[in-house]
């Protein structure tokens, strides 16, 4: 979200970042459904639940990990992410898959306050990148740039959803070897 400079919230050190909790759950759930408001799509193509933040962010086998930003104590924001591999880098590296900043807290230092969070776990981890998507239209693609990152305009997003997963896999015999997961 960008750093508007009239700003109308709590000053950027009044923004603190902590690690996600269980008890976070539903409180993520709502951020993504915000989310999804602010991509103008209707809240309910998401099919985030509490259960499911609790199985893949804090159960036996987490995929995912999330930071929260809070103003005052109250939850304003929070980013998820997950490891990803580059085979050029020979390392994990950082994916953010969601940012969000309510609406109140937009302009206030918070999605800077968590990405500085996020670039600082990647640090810590060895990764050397942090990659994330943004829609096209997005005003944050400016805040974004003036945080070092660079627009990979060489690259286009593919993605495959679960009707041509399932006719694609229906080709495979299977893979030998299994790794018992």
């Amino acid at each position: 979200m960008p750093d508007s400079p009239d700003r109308t919230g709590p000053a950027p050190s009044a923004t603190r970042v902590r690690w996600a909790r269980p008890e976070d759950a539903e409180t993520i759930v709502d951020f993504v459904r915000g989310l999804a408001v602010f991509e103008h799509e209707p809240p309910e193509r998401v099919h985030l639940t509490p259960e499911v933040v609790l199985r893949d962010g804090f159960g036996p086998r987490p995929v995912f990990e999330c930071v929260i930003a809070e103003q005052r104590g109250v939850p304003v924001g929070f980013a998820l992410f997950f490891p990803n591999y580059s085979t050029w880098e020979g390392s994990a590296g950082l994916y953010l898959e969601d940012l969000y900043v309510d609406e109140s807290a937009r302009g206030t230092g918070a999605g800077r306050s968590l990405l500085a969070a996020l670039a600082r776990i990647a640090r810590d981890r060895g990764w050397p990148r942090l990659d994330l998507s943004v829609l096209d239209w997005n005003p944050a693609r400016a805040f974004y740039a003036s945080l070092g990152m660079a627009h990979q305009s060489e690259w286009l997003a593919y993605r495959m959803e679960a009707d041509a997963i399932a006719r694609l896999a229906s080709e495979s015999a299977g893979i030998e070897g299994g790794r018992g997961d």
